[in-house]
């Protein structure tokens, strides 16, 4: 399954990126993540001319979405968290509260920064997917990424809007 993975776009206090969309369309993603603080609805109806869109509240965004939300996406549980939730949002805390939802793997959001590993604890696996920010990105590039999942294995490419 291919899937459109975004974060941190803080539209639109921020300049959304038109090629955001149009590599997701070209690539005809079956789904798109939004890992929260979207900031405006109107930036998930134009997600969702795309691709159905699941989205989770992050700390800059209105009541409306859930904070948390565990799906299945290709046959892998998933957890979709913004990240804000926790006191220090580190690697292992997102390991422990995969591990509290049984999941295999977790999207947030929250540093702006991308990041991905697949970490092993406690004779399990778990895959940590950060796509960054495509609008306000921090010490690294702006970024979002396509991940393809297939089975049990999850594969990401990270794409700077600049470079596309």
């Amino acid at each position: 399954m291919l899937v459109g993975v975004l974060s941190d776009t803080h539209y639109p206090k921020a300049y959304f990126p038109d090629v955001v969309l149009e590599v997701f369309e070209k690539q005809d993603v079956e789904l798109i993540i939004h890992a929260g603080d979207i900031t405006e609805p109107i930036l998930l109806e134009k997600l969702n001319e795309v691709a159905p869109v699941l989205a989770v509240r992050g700390n800059a965004d209105p009541p409306g979405l859930r904070e948390v939300e565990v799906v299945d996406i290709g046959g892998m549980k998933t957890l979709v968290i913004h990240g804000h939730q926790f006191l220090s949002l580190t690697a292992q805390n997102l390991v422990y509260k995969a591990f509290e939802e049984e999941a295999t793997l977790v999207i947030f959001g929250h540093t702006h920064r991308p990041y991905f590993e697949a970490v092993e604890a406690m004779r399990r696996k778990v895959y940590l997917l950060n796509p960054g920010s495509p609008t306000l990105p921090r010490l690294s590039p702006p970024s979002f990424a396509l991940m393809e999942v297939e089975k049990e294995r999850v594969k990401v490419r990270f794409y700077n809007p600049w470079d596309v």
